[in-house]
């Protein structure tokens, strides 16, 4: 496998994203033959309302920061997190979260998951025009959900955090780079039917 970016891009400073850049990138580190792997953030807008409803504007938000950061960086790849939620038929809510990745040949991958439903406390307070980080840091009484364990953190019980939740999205956003052979176009395939 060959992984030849040596410099990433995170379209947000919040360190619960770069971190799970990081720790999906670190995993790259032995196989990739890149000695040394800098990822940082860039603080840029995404786009879209704080708070994304439904999963095409959480994941536009997520491609804007990707390119937003590509685009005030000299890193030669982007990663763009955006969370969401998305309100059921009926009427009922759930988390969204969806990773970019992009380079500057205009490459992209994209990679979702933390699909969780939420109490309608804290729905409620969504639906009166509240962040999810902001309304659960009311409901469980604490400060700074969305910089540290996030809402899935305190809804699974810290059986996962927000890192740890976003790490697998950032890993499918990176498929293309990873396996790129099956995504790149083969010579001669007339699309696909089998011969």
């Amino acid at each position: 496998m060959s992984f030849p970016y040596t410099r990433v891009v995170v379209g947000s400073s919040n360190p619960v994203k770069v971190a799970a850049v990081r720790a999906v990138l670190a995993r790259l580190l032995p196989a990739s033959g890149v000695a040394a792997l800098t990822v940082f953030g860039a603080e840029v807008p995404s786009g879209v309302p704080a708070q994304p409803l439904g999963d095409d504007e959480t994941q536009r938000g997520a491609r804007q920061r990707a390119q937003g950061a590509l685009a005030v960086s000299d890193a030669a790849l982007a990663v763009g997190l955006e969370g969401g939620v998305v309100v059921l038929p009926d009427g009922r809510m759930r988390t969204c979260a969806w990773a970019v990745v992009i380079d500057r040949t205009g490459r992209e991958g994209l990679g979702g998951s933390l699909s969780m439903p939420l109490p309608e406390i804290v729905a409620a307070r969504i639906r009166a025009g509240e962040e999810l980080g902001h309304a659960m840091d009311a409901v469980a009484r604490v400060v700074g959900t969305k910089h540290g364990r996030g809402a899935v953190g305190i809804l699974t019980a810290g059986l996962i955090d927000r890192q740890g939740a976003y790490e697998p999205m950032v890993a499918y956003a990176l498929a293309p780079w990873l396996a790129p052979d099956f995504y790149e176009p083969v010579a001669g395939s007339a699309g696909g039917d089998g011969r």
